[in-house]
């Protein structure tokens, strides 16, 4: 499908459309259609082509933004591009699927971490706490974890949703891959009660800092 124009990859998803994967997808905030695993077969025909990407970007079609995400060049994008994208990215996979396949490979990832961080749209906060998560598990030198643990304990409680779960889930990969502040991470996750009663399916783990510490922790020395 080389050279495919916009008109085309449009008329394809249209024709993916399925109004069962659409209504599960709406009680999770999108508003799409495609099964994600059809929207990823797409992708791999296309293959990599930036201009495409760009110019589905600019459909503001959620499916074609997702598909934009997963055919574009991450390192292409310039840093003002990447803080355009995730502001106006919309609902919660477009979103997710910006921070994680593009700006995490992206060489402005910890400038736009630093800036993200501290934003007032705290959707556009929850991309940087996203982007600290991935530096504690992956590249914790120069954190600063004492701080990092005092910002959430002061602001997870009240936060909005998305920014509570990116918080959250910062709290909890602290525990668990820094043993030197697993207690205090359990602690503030005990007295703060976030998402403790979460209701969490069978065989997956609970959300809830203190368990999810305890249960990573685990497996790992299992």
């Amino acid at each position: 499908m080389a050279e495919t124009t916009v008109a085309e990859v449009m008329s394809e998803l249209a024709a993916l459309e399925d109004p069962k994967a659409r209504a599960v997808n709406e009680r999770h905030g999108d508003d799409h259609g495609v099964n994600l695993s059809k929207l990823r077969a797409l992708a791999k025909q296309l293959k990599t082509q930036q201009d495409l990407a760009r110019e589905l970007w600019a459909t503001t079609d959620s499916a074609a933004r997702l598909l934009a995400l997963l055919i574009c060049r991450p390192k292409a994008f310039d840093r003002d591009e990447l803080d355009v994208m995730v502001r106006e990215a919309g609902t919660p996979k477009v979103h997710d699927w910006v921070v994680n396949y593009v700006v995490k490979k992206s060489p402005h990832a910890e400038d736009l971490r630093l800036a993200w961080s501290a934003d007032p749209d705290p959707v556009v906060a929850s991309a940087g706490w996203a982007l600290t998560t991935e530096r504690v598990a992956k590249r914790p030198e120069g954190l600063d974890f004492a701080g990092l643990l005092d910002v959430i304990e002061v602001e997870l409680k009240d936060a909005p949703d998305r920014l509570q779960w990116a918080m959250n889930h910062c709290l909890a990969q602290i525990g668990i891959e820094h043993a030197e502040h697993r207690a205090r991470a359990i602690d503030i996750g005990e007295r703060l009660e976030v998402l403790k009663d979460y209701p969490t399916p069978p065989n997956c783990t609970s959300p809830f800092a203190p368990t999810w510490i305890a249960e990573i922790v685990r497996r790992q020395h299992a």
